[in-house]
């Protein structure tokens, strides 16, 4: 789907606050109410608006911790791919997992109350997976930028 302007200002809009009514959106890019409505209607329909959703600041409830780990399966973790991933998917302390090229094979993003919390999840869960060679745990200082906002203008 070929976006125009006004649809990727609509974008724009509901990365930032989806809470927006049409006709707040349609005010904000220049449209009457019903065609935005259509436009961000067509949006979810094709995909693009994949869900809504509320973002939960993680330190507020007590995840404290952001851990990156870098995961290398060995030859026969390889062979079982599809349940490495299957068992990555079903960690909700797994926030993000990546399947990288490189010298190591997928990289997680991790979140936990404290340092104690990941060992636990690091020692009864993540290290005990069928193939795991090596795992590389790199913890968060500080974070200096997140945003779920995609650039949509420059796409």
């Amino acid at each position: 789907m070929n976006l125009d302007s006004h649809e990727r200002k609509i974008l724009a809009l509901l990365q930032e606050d989806c809470s927006l009514s049409a006709a707040e959106i349609a005010e904000r890019v220049g449209l009457s109410t019903t065609p935005c409505w259509r436009r961000i209607q067509r949006l979810r329909e094709a995909g693009i608006i994949a869900k809504q959703v509320a973002l939960v600041d993680r330190r507020k409830i007590g995840l404290n911790a952001q851990i990156f780990a870098q995961v290398k399966l060995n030859a026969h973790g390889r062979q079982h791919l599809d349940e490495f991933t299957a068992a990555i998917r079903g960690f909700p302390e797994v926030l993000e997992a990546y399947v990288l090229m490189g010298p190591v094979d997928f990289l997680l993003r991790i979140v936990a109350a404290d340092i104690e919390a990941y060992e636990r999840f690091f020692f009864d869960k993540l290290s005990k997976l069928d193939g795991v060679q090596e795992i590389n745990s790199i913890a968060a200082l500080s974070e200096v930028k997140y945003t779920t906002s995609l650039p949509v203008d420059q796409a």
